[in-house]
């Protein structure tokens, strides 16, 4: 086995790791299924490549995410590390392909969804490679408590049944103490063991203002704190009108959402990373694996609709360390806005199968096929076509999705891929009998690895400009190439993918959980209310609130959010909270008190004073009542 060490210094050039990684490695050197929790930016790929090659074979890595997927097997090969994909919008053919170089060439890691585990053909495979980690990816999938709950990681736990004796790590950013054990059990852990950073970030001032004129305020805040920022938005139209407000008064900004090209988001990307724009102001689709150290502020100006995902958006800034604020405007409106919305995700049973009707016939798929069958989805033109709510067909694909009848990945870019088919050989005989197609075939050799074991991303424009001739032409090319059988040709797309996980049901036969659907949403309502409570409740320490939401109980205020941070004339009664709080727990270490009777005790205080206090001490959870108006210690 290869030093730990030797590892991190040759691919990554550092010559430590990070808090809790090398605890994470050594934990699974030991062969223990370990429960990993790091914030965001907390370096949580590390955790399973560095033992995955420090050791011979190959690493399986779950996750449900597509760009992340295509993005750390791209760094991993820009590394020289041998990694494959296998995800929606592939082709059956590529799928086979990338299952058989991990079964017998040197790949050292494949990324796969959930969904895919459980065809046919991933099975027949796996059983023939020689796996040395699982490693599942945003765990907390795999719990209806979780904040992105999907079905397919339900059945991870049959992988295990392939592998017995391989350690098993999952990861993730967030989770609440009952979504741990739900990762446990149903992950199959043969013990409980879990290794966790402390979700307190000491450099993260947490703010929360409520003004109605936001746009005014927004600006007022930028101009205060300097440096980079994000700006988080609900709606795509919300990120392009604040930005055009920011530009228009001065400030260096730009918008993000998923429905630009990917050309666009690349380069608004790319100007943001290196400093050319100042703000981004985006949808959620922006963050997930930009790992930019100095940004300064995450800025809020909705609701979001869990404290996991605050947390993990919040948690984007400051990831250097350095003192950094998460500011979040609201006014009430949002309050009764974030209501509706769970409202809206909900819709009605009849809604989801004709829904579900009206996909089987966009997509001109019979009843009983379509099985792993994916597909470039149009939400707007499916809506227009079917005479349907396009934010209707949204949620009904979300319903579908959690009833794991389907999965619904929104837009991805899948550049163009190709693999010859033909022995060299046989491809140089083809070329000396077809000469108009010779200088193409010359150029994607020269141009491309080696495509004949492996697909390899290609630009029509690109070799376009390298063999003198119009990327219209390449086009042509390639698909009579592709038509004659001496290559695979698979044309790039920018389109959100549907992937059938079961053959396409008849819709009378479509069973629409009932029970489950009420169970979801009444997650989804104390997930709604733990959020309302964190942005409207004034009077708690944010950072405390944070840490108690995770299951970290803490005694002490963070100090240094905005309500730590009131003027002193408003912080009286914390003060007097705070020097009662010690005289009460005295008292009830002799003996019990109904709520009168410490009151009552407390007198000398002065009874305006002791109720005041005792107030702000049940308010900020440092006691409760309990049914007989017993008073109870919290801390």
């Amino acid at each position: 086995m290869t030093d730990i060490h030797q590892i991190l210094k040759k691919y990554w050039g550092y010559d430590s790791f990070r808090s809790m990684q090398e605890e994470i490695i050594r934990s699974i050197e030991q062969g223990k299924d370990t429960l990993a929790l790091l914030p965001t930016g907390g370096g949580k790929s590390v955790c399973f490549q560095v033992p995955a090659l420090a050791q011979d074979g190959l690493c399986i890595v779950v996750t449900p995410l597509i760009a992340l997927m295509k993005d750390q097997v791209e760094n991993l090969q820009a590394l020289g590390i041998r990694a494959m994909a296998v995800y929606s919008g592939m082709s059956k053919r590529e799928v086979d392909v990338a299952l058989d170089n991990c079964v017998y060439g040197k790949e050292k890691f494949l990324y796969v969804s959930p969904e895919r585990l459980q065809t046919e053909l991933f099975k027949a495979r796996a059983g023939k490679m020689r796996i040395n980690l699982i490693a599942v990816d945003e765990a907390h999938c795999i719990s209806e408590w979780g904040h992105d709950f999907r079905p397919g990681y339900l059945r991870i736990a049959e992988l295990r049944e392939l592998f017995p004796d391989v350690p098993l790590l999952a990861l993730t950013a967030s989770a609440t103490p009952r979504v741990q054990e739900d990762i446990m059990l149903h992950l199959k852990f043969k013990e409980k063991h879990v290794l966790k950073k402390s979700f307190e970030r000491e450099n993260l001032v947490y703010g929360v203002v409520h003004d109605e004129d936001k746009r005014s305020k927004m600006q007022q805040v930028l101009k205060k704190i300097p440096g980079t920022g994000i700006i988080y938005a609900r709606t795509r139209m919300g990120a392009v009108k604040a930005a055009e407000f920011l530009q228009k008064h001065g400030i260096s900004a730009d918008y993000y959402h998923a429905g630009l090209s990917n050309e666009e988001r690349n380069k608004k990307q790319d100007a943001w990373k290196k400093g050319r724009t100042r703000i981004i102001v985006a949808t959620t689709a922006f963050g997930m694996g930009i790992d930019k150290a100095d940004v300064r502020l995450v800025m809020h100006v909705e609701l979001p609709e869990s404290l996991e995902a605050y947390y993990q958006e919040a948690g984007r800034c400051g990831r250097d360390g350095k003192r950094s604020f998460a500011v979040s405007l609201i006014t009430e409106d949002n309050r009764l806005d974030l209501q509706s919305r769970v409202e809206r995700q909900y819709v009605h049973p009849d809604v989801v199968k004709t829904v579900y009707h009206a996909l089987g016939n966009y997509f001109q798929l019979p009843v009983g096929a379509g099985l792993q069958q994916s597909f470039d989805f149009d939400l707007k033109d499916f809506s227009k076509r079917f005479e349907l709510h396009p934010v209707k067909v949204y949620h009904a694909l979300k319903q579908l999705e959690r009833q794991d009848y389907l999965t619904f990945s929104e837009a991805v870019f899948l550049p163009s891929r190709l693999r010859f088919l033909v022995d060299y050989k046989t491809l140089y005989d083809f070329e000396l009998k077809n000469l108009k197609y010779d200088d193409l075939i010359k150029t994607i050799l020269r141009s491309y690895g080696n495509p004949f074991d492996t697909y390899v991303n290609i630009s029509e424009k690109e070799i376009a400009e390298r063999g003198g001739q119009k990327a219209s032409g390449v086009i042509k090319q390639l698909k009579a190439l592709s038509n004659l059988g001496v290559l695979d040709y698979v044309p790039v797309t920018d389109k959100p993918q549907i992937t059938f996980v079961q053959p396409r049901q008849d819709r009378d036969a479509l069973s629409i959980d009932k029970k489950d659907i009420a169970r979801r949403k009444k997650i989804q309502e104390e997930k709604l209310k733990a959020v309302v409570d964190f942005f409207y409740n004034d009077r708690i320490c944010r950072g405390r609130r944070l840490l108690n939401y995770f299951g970290e109980k803490s005694e002490k205020d963070c100090g240094h959010c905005d309500v730590c941070l009131r003027k002193p004339e408003d912080m009286d009664e914390a003060v007097l909270g705070r020097q009662i709080f010690q005289k009460v727990v005295g008292l009830c270490k002799e003996k019990s008190y109904t709520l009168p009777e410490l009151v009552e005790e407390l007198e000398d205080e002065g009874k305006t004073k002791a109720v005041r206090a005792i107030r702000w001490l049940i308010d900020n959870d440092y006691i409760t009542v309990g049914d007989k108006d017993q008073i109870i210690l919290s801390c």
